[in-house]
């Protein structure tokens, strides 16, 4: 079969054609058994579904006549099995982790790029999608997820990464090639749906509703059992398109594809290449077809088709493959019990009612009472005391007889049922809720693990699926996010945030710095570096959060001294209103040195230690310059005073008598000491004024 390379749509849907043809053949025997599985795991009481249909034939009522009619009991214990794995995996859901994968990515970068696949998750509700594949997966053997891109909103041009529901499983066809199990190796694929003619003309109005898609696969049928009018089918089409290119190296190991700008500028700054090689590139184009249209079609961004399986038990057998779940071992066991309950109920229920066993004559008088006493709840029951025997003895009181009572081997036979239910699934008493020989918490633990090895691989096969399915989502992000723009991440606290993408800049993350060289914000490249997955598997935050608190509560109550050291963490991971508050106040009385980076060497944090209390040192030093300096100006300032009042009265002393100059340098004296400025206390030993004894420079001695 050729691959569709630049073809015609002729050509393209003549191969769309021959796939489906082929899928369908591949599938359809294990097929089969699987929508017989999930029927199964849906049976009830009303609907009969795990009785046989010649069974169920031969034990209703035929004729009209209700005679010959028997129990068809059912007692479904598989949806506790399924739930039993599908309700672990809630509480401990896998989760994929990014991690750097060459010297050109950044740790930094990778925890973004969780966030933002959180942040995907959220909007996606892909809760939903998760449990519903898990929900086939353990049923029926197979589940899917899918991805999609959306607008953001009709305003603009940028666009989202969203995870979709495939809630029915047999929709999907995809490569019977595939080796991988969640089909990361798939070279074609498709999803199909039905719609009504008037929905597909309201879409595609140019567009004839004729379709060669009419013949649905196994468990494929949606609306067909309930729409009496021609239904539509279409499907979307995902296949892998190949085109050669010729690679270029260049000194230093520069590459690029011949004739692409990158090659032009390699050409320009290397000069020739040094090495060619041929190299096939694949494509994912992507149509929507009704089997002899294509009704749209573009090209997927990312490098693998956006389907992903989660598989239970796979088998090949003579090339053929049969796919199940954890029902498909459980169906004949299952049989069995109802079987046996129907017979126990069947063979209690024509049991005649024990009787009142007496002697004649004991009754006579009382009949009436006796006769109802099966249906009637008399206070007391009398009897005929004239009766005795031949030597005059009264005869005992009447007795009932012995109550029928179910066979010992049907009850044995019941019990050997349920145990093969709990043998074909792998989970016994224990892992159901039901007590059993083990006390200590260890013993306990031992045991739901020895129960949880025998449904392992359907978590490690979930595991499996979410790791690509996150993969995928890692390889569209640098595509889809490829404007400049703010987006969106959540912390695995829940906790959102808003980040600044450019996939411009040539590295990983780029600080923005104010005048001091503090990083005042950080703008991201996802393109840059490789990145890969892991997967983690365990409870959610909210659980981990609890369970730290009371771990955190026992270790406080125990060591109250702790709270001086770890009291804002325990603070913290309380749920009541104001924690986080009182928590951020209360770290601020912890001694700072317990708080500081891990990363911090005790020797580093001591040189800063140091270099603190030199710093305060310079201050003290710096503060006493700043006194001397202003107490050295101040004593200058007063001696140009005395030095500019005593030239003056030199200069107005030939003006004045003697009297009006001992009365002006006496007044001015005293108002130097009434301000302080004679008598008061400096630092600086000031130089002392002359008495008025003394005689002073221009001022006459008489003064």
């Amino acid at each position: 079969m050729k691959n569709p390379k630049k073809d015609t749509e002729e050509e393209i849907l003549s191969v769309a054609r021959e796939r489906f043809e082929t899928v369908l053949g591949a599938y359809s025997n294990t097929r089969i058994d699987q929508v017989d599985d999930l029927r199964f795991l849906a049976g009830s009481s009303d609907n009969r579904f795990q009785w046989p249909d010649d069974v169920l034939n031969t034990r209703s009522a035929q004729g009209g006549q209700n005679i010959s009619a028997r129990p068809c009991l059912t007692i479904n214990k598989l949806p506790q099995h399924v739930n039993q794995i599908t309700n672990d995996q809630r509480q401990n859901r896998p989760s994929g982790k990014v991690i750097p994968a060459d010297d050109g990515a950044d740790v930094e970068v990778a925890e973004i790029l969780d966030g933002m696949v959180r942040h995907i998750e959220y909007i996606s509700d892909a809760d939903v999608a998760y449990d519903t594949a898990c929900g086939n997966q353990v049923a029926h053997g197979e589940g899917y997820v899918r991805l999609l891109t959306k607008f953001c909103d009709d305003k603009t041009f940028n666009q989202d990464i969203f995870i979709g529901r495939i809630q029915n499983s047999f929709s999907v066809y995809l490569d019977p090639m595939i080796q991988d199990p969640c089909g990361s190796d798939a070279k074609w694929a498709f999803i199909t749906q039905e719609m009504t003619p008037k929905e597909y003309k309201s879409i595609w109005p140019d567009s004839d509703p004729i379709s060669s898609v009419q013949d649905a696969g196994v468990g494929d049928e949606t609306l067909s059992g309930w729409v009496n009018k021609d239904l539509i089918r279409i499907a979307e089409y995902f296949y892998v398109d190949y085109e050669m290119k010729t690679l270029n190296l260049y000194e230093g190991g520069a590459t690029s594809f011949k004739g692409t700008d990158e090659d032009f500028q390699n050409l320009m700054q290397f000069g020739t290449h040094i090495r060619q090689r041929q190299v096939r590139t694949e494509k994912v184009k992507w149509c929507k077809i009704n089997g002899y249209e294509i009704l749209e079609k573009g090209e997927w961004p990312g490098k693998y088709i956006p389907i992903v399986r989660i598989i239970g038990n796979e088998f090949l057998i003579q090339g053929r493959k049969y796919i199940s779940g954890i029902v498909r071992n459980a169906k004949d066991p299952q049989r069995m019990y109802n079987y046996w309950v129907s017979q126990e109920a069947e063979m209690l229920a024509l049991a005649p009612k024990a009787p009142f066993i007496g002697y004649g004559g004991q009754f006579e008088g009382y009949e009436n009472q006796w006769k109802t006493a099966n249906t009637v709840n008399y206070p007391y029951l009398e009897v005929n005391a004239n009766v005795t025997d031949a030597n005059n003895q009264v005869l005992p009181l009447p007795q009932r007889a012995q109550p029928p009572l179910a066979q010992t081997g049907l009850i044995q036979a019941k019990l050997g049922a349920s145990d093969d239910i709990k043998a074909a699934t792998g989970q016994y008493d224990s892992s159901l809720g039901q007590t059993s020989n083990e006390r200590s918490g260890k013993a306990i633990l031992a045991r739901e693990r020895q129960v949880d090895t025998g449904t392992y691989h359907y978590v490690d096969n979930y595991a499996r699926g979410v790791r690509y399915l996150t993969r995928q989502i890692i390889d569209l992000v640098p595509k889809i996010y490829d404007t400049e723009r703010i987006a969106r991440i959540i912390g695995e606290d829940k906790i959102s945030s808003m980040i600044k993408i450019n996939p411009d800049q040539p590295e990983p993350v780029k600080k923005i710095l104010d005048e001091e060289g503090n990083v005042i914000d950080k703008i991201y490249n996802p393109g840059v570096g490789t990145y890969d997955v892991c997967v983690t598997t365990g409870p959610s935050y909210l659980t981990k959060r609890q369970e730290s608190l009371e771990s955190m509560a026992q270790l406080l109550q125990g060591n109250p001294e702790l709270w001086a050291v770890a009291g804002d963490l325990f603070i913290k991971n309380m749920d009541w209103p104001g924690a986080q508050e009182i928590a951020k106040r209360f770290a601020k009385t912890i001694d700072p040195s317990l708080i500081s980076d891990e990363d911090e060497s005790p020797q580093l944090q001591a040189a800063q230690k140091q270099i603190q209390m030199l710093g305060e040192e310079v201050q003290k030093s710096q503060q006493m310059l700043i006194n001397i300096s202003q107490s050295f100006e101040a004593q200058e300032l007063k001696i140009k005073a005395y030095d500019a009042e005593t030239k003056r009265l030199a200069q107005i002393q030939s003006g004045l008598d003697e009297d009006q100059i001992q009365q002006i340098v006496i007044g001015t004296i005293h108002s130097m000491m009434e301000t302080g400025d004679i008598g008061g206390s400096t630092d600086i030993e000031e130089p002392a004024l002359p008495s008025v004894q003394e005689p002073v420079e221009g001022v006459p001695e008489q003064v």
